[in-house]
């Protein structure tokens, strides 16, 4: 696929995106969530779409999909223009020095902005997210940040009393800092 068809950060926003609708409990949030995706893409003459089965964003060019809305394979002039971005599980291992640098400029905005025990909450998302899933702050979606809150951070980040009431707001300054917000995790 040419680089320049579909930008990585109209990617990483429809991911976002697809995510939040994913995980969103009213219908009318998912359907707000999934209309702002399908805009994006729009602007490049793609659609999407999610497949539940596997958990994967799915994006292929308008001139492939019939007056039905479906595929038709007549049309596919080149499969690699398709796009196919699972939403769970983990990233490749070659992406983990981009995800780290990133989520890492995350962590020190926090830590400027706001101090050594939000950083150090910060610090703990962003090494649960990098290392377990390889994904940046953003893409994070309500299974991964529950997942952290409920286990790995009570067992791996070994966070003062401070932390422990802080956290909340830690993650959400964390996701301010990566603009975005953080999923409806409770």
């Amino acid at each position: 696929m040419p680089e320049s068809e579909l930008p990585e950060d109209v990617l990483s926003e429809a991911e976002r995106l697809t995510r939040l609708a994913r995980d969103a409990v009213d219908p009318d949030e998912a359907e707000a969530y999934r209309s702002a995706r399908d805009d994006i893409v729009g602007e490049y003459e793609f659609r999407a779409r999610h497949r539940e089965d596997d958990d994967v964003l799915v994006l292929h060019p308008d001139e492939w999909v019939d007056d039905d809305g479906v595929v038709d394979p007549t049309e596919i002039d080149d499969v690699d223009r398709g796009i196919e971005r699972p939403l769970s599980g983990t990233g490749e291992d070659h992406e983990w020095s981009a995800v780290e640098e990133y989520n890492a400029a995350c962590v020190a905005a926090v830590a400027e902005e706001h101090g050594a025990d939000h950083a150090a909450n910060a610090r703990a998302f962003a090494d649960f997210l990098g290392n377990h899933y390889v994904r940046r702050i953003e893409t994070a979606g309500a299974p991964e940040v529950r997942e952290f809150v409920e286990e790995y951070y009570p067992r791996n980040a070994w966070p003062t009393a401070e932390q422990r009431s802080l956290l909340p707001e830690s993650l959400e300054l964390l996701f301010d800092a990566a603009d975005a917000e953080v999923p409806e995790y409770n």
